[in-house]
């Protein structure tokens, strides 16, 4: 069965699986992810051994809960499905439930009804992304105990991208997909991830890859395609891809993007 992401992220490259499969090494032994997001290159690899994390412990927390008991985050999908409408979705948004699987549930039910798909939360960490006009919540719940398969070969954890590039080992392959910002700040991400994600990170993240590919790491990074990425990264192969941005709530920053591909093997 060909997996594909149970959640919607922003910046989520199941483009690129579609477009550019040939980018990936064809032999490895370890994968590796530390921006995991929507993890649609790790659903299409499917590989037998991964490390997966995110600084984001709301979207890890999905995906260890459905690889521990994906039937009681399906049950709770469901109890979801019968009661949504917009008083619902509201009420589900201010409250955090105690149980892990429940609270999985309610990251995926959000996500999948909120605008857009997309994940935002104001200073005090709460989810505030208004409602929007899906109201499918169980489109692929008969995906889950496959997922749930797959996920037994993986490790799952909560934390910052260099201590997950550092644990790599020569012969693992590290896909490496972080948030877009640039020197300038020139990019459409920004406004989302300047707080999160400085200039500072991107130039620690370089240094982390040159340390693994030194160790004989593959290492691919998807990344703005912008002069002062291009520059950190000039010792490595560097392609062009075209993607659509469809995200954007207005229209002139919507259409066909670049991004870039930095081979490092």
């Amino acid at each position: 069965m060909e997996l594909q992401p149970i959640i919607k992220w922003a910046g989520g490259k199941r483009w690129l699986v579609r477009k550019a499969a040939d980018l990936f090494p064809s032999d490895y032994e370890n994968y590796i992810e530390p921006f995991l997001g929507g993890a649609a290159v790790y659903f299409h690899l499917s590989p037998s051994s991964a490390f997966l994390s995110d600084v984001n412990s709301e979207l890890i927390n999905v995906y260890s809960s459905i690889k521990e008991d994906w039937l009681q985050v399906a049950e709770h999908l469901k109890a979801h499905q019968n009661l949504h409408c917009h008083d619902y979705y509201y009420k589900v948004r201010a409250t955090i439930p105690d149980s892990r699987f429940a609270q999985a549930a309610r990251t995926l039910y959000l996500n999948r009804t909120c605008w857009n798909g997309l994940y935002r939360v104001n200073l005090k960490g709460e989810f505030n992304v208004p409602i929007g006009t899906k109201s499918n919540v169980l489109a692929d719940i008969e995906a889950f105990p496959h997922v749930a398969k797959l996920l037994q070969g993986a490790t799952l954890r909560v934390g910052d991208f260099e201590t997950s590039i550092d644990a790599a080992q020569g012969g693992d392959f590290i896909f490496i997909d972080p948030p877009y910002t640039v020197k300038h700040n020139y990019n459409g991400f920004i406004k989302y991830n300047e707080n999160l994600f400085k200039w500072e990170d991107q130039i620690r993240l370089r240094d982390a890859v040159v340390r693994a590919v030194e160790r004989g790491v593959k290492v691919l990074v998807l990344n703005a395609n912008h002069e002062s990425i291009s520059s950190l990264y000039e010792t490595f192969e560097q392609v062009v891809l075209s993607r659509s941005n469809v995200l954007s709530g207005k229209s002139e920053f919507r259409g066909v993007y670049q991004e870039l591909a930095i081979r490092c093997w």
